[in-house]
Order: C-alpha cells, then structure tokens, then sequence
C-alpha cells in the first residue's frame, strides 16, 4: 500500500528516501562512510550486539556515523530467540536514545531464517513497551498478517536468505503480502544488485533495506550509487504502471494509412 506522498512514514519518523543501508561487513568505517552518502539513505542499521559497536582497532562505530544526517535504526541482527531479542532492542533503545527497532529473530546460523514464532512473540512484547517495531520476516502472506495485527509498524519480508545476493526469489507471495497490508512493506536481505532492488520497488515495496549488496560489493561506494538510483527508478515505475504483458506483438504505430498494409 504506497504512500500518497513522497515521504515514508514509520511511526513518527518521516524519510525522503526509500533506501535504509546496513553498516556491516565493510573493510573499514571509512569506506562505510563512503558508501552510505553515496547512496543517499537517511535511516542507517546498526546492529548492536554482533557489531559490538567496535572494530578491531577499537574504534566506535557510532563516531563514524553523522546523527545530523543520518538516522540510526538499532538492529536485533545476531539474536536466535524472542527473550534474546527483546533485551537487545532495550539495549539500543538506551544506547540510542531510540524507540524503534528493526527486530530480527532467526532460526538458526545455517539458513539465517527467521523464525515466526519467536518473532511474533517478540513483536508483541516490543509493541507493548512502545517500540516502533520493523519487522523482519519470510515472504508468507500469513505470517505478515499476524506481525501487521500484532502491532508491528512496518513488516520486511525478505527476497532471499540474508547475504545470498539471490534477488527476489518470490514475487507473487510479495504481491500477495503488498495487496493485503496496512503498513509499509519494506523488502529486507538477499538483494545483490541494483535490478534486484529495481524489481522489488516495481512490486510496490515502500523501501528496501540491504547491507551485504553494497559492502561486499568490488566497489562499494559505486554500488551504492547504483543502488541509489535503482530505488529511485524502481519507485517511479511502479507509480507510473506498466503496461500488460502481452502473448503477442502491438505495433507501435498504426496500420492505417500505411501503403499495401490492407489485403483486398
């Protein structure tokens, strides 16, 4: 269900753009900074409890992200139960100074799938303590159903397992998921490169969040460019509607007129 305006509304937050970046897996903090105003997000995730909020140098992530520009979404990235998770958004809300979270509770460290129960169990619990909760969640139609009535302000089904790059393996369940909901659907993990995140605005997505795409990029700082523009190209197509696919050909100028087009 696509905003009537330009902005995207989440809770009290309001963004310009549609594109909400990670700031995991980079070689360095420098050229995090790099990629993240080349690809001209607003709203960064921050994982708290698997980045530590430290590099190897001991370094603080949080001194390398301007909070005049950008603004930072505290991620549960990391935690494999509800309880887990539920101290984690805590965490961030007081490290932040932020009542929203973008809540993940996966399933296992193989697959990185989430798993519904405990994450329906945490959406409910973090609803309740007055977080504005984006949810990251499989493309069931089901499962995003329970999370929206459960209170969650935005629900992320993913294109693809976390870091594949695989793109949008399942249009149809997210055109299913867009068709029923409420709040905005964000697409969240799997997308590798600018077509990916291109098709999932296409499909009516509000915004797209991606981490692995850019930072494991070749170039970074290129990708999130490309990215930037993907979103942008994406979302515009979608509100300008596409034409139908058609079995067979339409000719772009008419036959009439046209010498020897009419058979006697």
């Amino acid at each position: 269900m696509p905003s009537s305006s330009g902005k995207l509304k989440l809770g009290p937050f309001e963004f310009t753009s549609r594109l909400f970046v990670g700031t995991g897996k980079y070689s360095s903090f420098e050229i995090m900074q790099d990629a993240l105003a080349a690809s001209g997000c607003e709203v960064v995730t921050v994982a708290v409890r698997r980045e530590r909020l430290f590099d190897h140098n001991q370094r603080n992530i949080l001194d390398f992200l301007d909070r005049k520009r950008y603004t930072l979404l505290p991620n549960t990235a990391g935690c494999f139960t509800a309880d887990d998770a539920v101290r984690c958004a805590r965490l961030g809300r007081e490290l932040l100074e932020l009542d929203w979270v973008k809540l993940e509770v996966l399933a296992d460290k193989k697959t990185l799938l989430p798993d519904p129960i405990g994450t329906l169990q945490a959406t409910e619990i973090l609803v309740k303590e007055g977080f504005t909760v984006l949810v990251y969640t499989n493309d069931d139609p089901v499962m995003a159903r329970r999370l929206e009535e459960a209170g969650a302000t935005s629900v992320m089904p993913a294109a693809a397992p976390i870091g594949s790059g695989q793109g949008v393996l399942n249009p149809n369940n997210i055109r299913i998921i867009l068709e029923q909901a409420k709040v905005p659907i964000i697409v969240d993990a799997g997308v590798g490169t600018a077509s990916d995140v291109t098709i999932a605005m296409e499909l009516g997505a509000e915004g797209v969040l991606l981490n692995t795409g850019i930072a494991g990029a070749k170039d970074p700082v290129q990708m999130a460019q490309a990215m930037q523009h993907a979103i942008e190209a994406g979302r515009l197509a979608h509100l300008a509607g596409r034409i139908p696919r058609k079995l067979y050909a339409t000719a772009s100028s008419p036959w009439e007129g046209i010498i020897g087009s009419q058979s006697k």
